[in-house]
């Protein structure tokens, strides 16, 4: 396995722009994506969307920090000496993929409400998370947990906001 990051093949201009998407999953994109679905929708059809989405990421970091500060597992760069990380990683450790797990958590949410956009977002996080393998911040098994994880936490999280969102009549 650790041949797999000696042996890229992807030129170093490809990388640069492969780095540049890959940051996006730090939450950039999602304030495009606001102003995209407050055009197409209306603010008054977002808000339930926000709120929910908000709920489904509250849960989403809550099960991220237990799960992450419990596994606390060590990221390729630091199990494997010849491995660099290409792109900084956001903490210490390496499982689940928080930003595989908190955008997915967000980005099923918005496929949940609004399908016919949602789909699109629903791509991204995954290729973040490879692309975090491929520039040796992540293994792919982080990446299936972040997912399965990030799946879960919107599940909760639309348990939790039909029966919010009926009490405050949103």
């Amino acid at each position: 396995m650790s041949a797999y990051w000696t042996n890229r093949h992807f030129s170093e201009k490809t990388n640069r722009w492969l780095r540049l998407y890959v940051r996006l999953g730090d939450g950039y994109i999602w304030a495009l994506f606001i102003v995209f679905l407050i055009w197409k929708v209306g603010w008054d059809s977002f808000l339930p969307i926000l709120w929910q989405a908000l709920v489904s990421l509250a849960l989403s970091l809550l099960i991220y920090w237990v799960v992450k500060l419990k596994v606390k597992r060590s990221r390729p760069f630091d199990a494997i000496p010849h491995i660099t990380a290409e792109v900084p990683p956001l903490d210490k450790y390496s499982f689940p993929s928080g930003h595989t797990m908190n955008n997915l958590a967000v980005a099923s949410t918005v496929f949940y409400c609004v399908p016919q956009y949602g789909w699109f977002m629903i791509l991204l996080p995954f290729t973040w998370g490879l692309l975090r393998v491929y520039f040796g911040v992540h293994w792919i098994s982080d990446i299936l947990g972040g997912f399965l994880l990030g799946i879960l936490s919107f599940a909760l999280g639309h348990a939790i906001w039909v029966p919010l969102s009926a009490a405050i009549g949103a």
